[in-house]
């Protein structure tokens, strides 16, 4: 579709709506907006047999197509928000890795200004307030206690595009620099930690509301010490991230949290780097070096996880045909809840007149088949 005043009518497809699913629905789009009406002399573009969903809103992500968020330049990012977008993803916030203080805010000027070009929807910093003994894919001489004036500068440096900071809540200044964010808007989630239950909720009640990539890099549930997990689960305070590429997680672990936590409380995400839509090798993670291959990225020393090659495409069939999980609560998942943890619902997140026309149409096996973003094809599903 072009930028003209006529209007085109995606027609015939089941439409997932906040209010549930039409069969033989439509969507309606004019200029960048989803319309409530259409013009008499619209395209009518016939979907019959296929879903159309509001397009994906990732909040964690590290890169896509060979380039990285974390070291790339501004080109780069977005040859990689480019491939993220012919995956369906519309919306992405950009995340960095544990690095040095100054580079880290170099960085967020970069990204600051592509969140204010509207390519991006943010920076999320991952690091390098985390624990040691759970720093994954993170390069241990660079991790530092949480200090609120360096946390300060971190989200200073990103001019008011800082949307979520992960850190480690248990550290030494943990609680003070969750407060801190709080007071500024930023999201402080709790992630690469090694908390205990009381801990967690300690952080929780200063104003940590999300769990970076649930289950990963923290202490598994045990009957004596339910951990960082069941606090996270049990709070409706709480929006806990999963990675769900069958490798970061087993079935019944992404199951226990849609059921524990509730559908309307999960934010399907990538944790992707640069590999993802791009193949396997050799990459690089911040400043350590990573080994690709079979799609599962892992550190060369040590061969921890780092990251992930998923795309929110198939995040969103595996967790149809996989798991088996209702369609409408993936789409809460994958759309819905993360686009309102950013506060952008009034503008993405689902299919509804005024906001923006963010789609993508899946084939019946749920096969990406269209991506449309802002009015415009990024993947037509007419060629």
């Amino acid at each position: 579709m072009s930028g003209s005043a006529h209007s085109t009518v995606l027609s015939g497809a089941r439409v997932v709506l906040p209010t549930g699913t039409v069969a033989g629905g439509r969507v309606i789009v004019e200029r960048d907006r989803i319309a409530g009406s259409a013009h008499e002399s619209a395209e009518i573009v016939d979907l019959s047999g296929h879903w159309i969903v509001p397009g994906f809103v990732d909040v964690h992500n590290h890169g896509g197509g060979g380039a990285s968020f974390t070291s790339g330049t501004a080109e780069e990012v977005l040859k990689g928000v480019r491939t993220h977008r012919e995956h369906g993803t519309t919306t992405l916030v950009a995340s960095t890795v544990t690095g040095d203080l100054d580079e880290l805010a170099r960085r967020a000027a970069l990204l600051a200004e592509l969140t204010q070009q509207g390519e991006i929807a943010g920076v999320h910093f991952e690091g390098p307030f985390i624990n040691p003994c759970r720093k994954g894919a993170h390069k241990a001489d660079l991790l530092r206690d949480p200090d609120p004036a360096e946390v300060r500068k971190l989200v200073d440096a990103a001019h008011g595009t800082a949307r979520m900071f992960t850190l480690a809540t248990e550290l030494p200044g943990g609680l003070d620099s969750v407060r801190l964010l709080a007071e500024h808007g930023v999201i402080a989630a709790i992630g690469h930690t090694d908390s205990t239950y009381d801990q967690t909720r300690q952080a929780i009640d200063a104003g940590a509301t999300v769990a970076t990539h649930l289950y990963n890099a923290m202490p598994g549930l045990e009957h004596r010490a339910p951990g960082p997990i069941a606090a996270l689960l049990e709070d409706e305070r709480v929006t806990v991230e999963l990675i769900n590429d069958g490798t970061h997680l087993h079935p019944a672990m992404l199951e226990l949290a849609f059921h524990h936590a509730g559908a309307h409380r999960v934010a399907l995400i990538t944790d992707a780097m640069d590999a993802a839509g791009f193949g396997d090798g050799t990459y690089h993670l911040g400043p350590l070096e990573v080994e690709v291959k079979d799609g599962v990225a892992r550190l060369v020393e040590g061969g921890s996880i780092a990251g992930s090659t998923l795309t929110l495409d198939t995040a969103f069939k595996r967790s149809v045909t996989v798991d088996r999980l209702p369609v409408e609560s993936v789409v809460q998942a994958i759309s819905a809840n993360p686009a309102k943890l950013l506060g952008r619902y009034d503008e993405v997140g689902s299919l509804e007149p005024g906001k923006y026309a963010d789609l993508v149409v899946l084939d019946a096996a749920f096969d990406l088949k269209g991506v449309m973003r802002r009015g415009e094809w990024i993947v037509s599903p007419l060629s």
